[in-house]
């Protein structure tokens, strides 16, 4: 998958994305720095996780 690939997220997060950067777009921040800054946030809002069978959970079994 290359680099900056958003396929593997769900439709809830790029949704999210969307709407997160149209916000920083509004304060006058650069297209280009907006979607990074958008896509940061979801990512640390989610933890990371993306959408996909076999991917684990953080839980550790005892």
């Amino acid at each position: 998958m290359p680099r900056g690939d958003k396929d593997k997220y769900t439709d809830k997060q790029k949704r999210q994305a969307e709407h997160i950067e149209e916000g920083y777009e509004k304060r006058g921040v650069p297209d280009e720095e907006a979607e990074k800054r958008a896509w940061a946030t979801v990512n640390k809002q989610d933890g990371g996780k993306k959408s996909g069978s076999g991917r684990k959970s953080g839980r550790k079994t005892p």
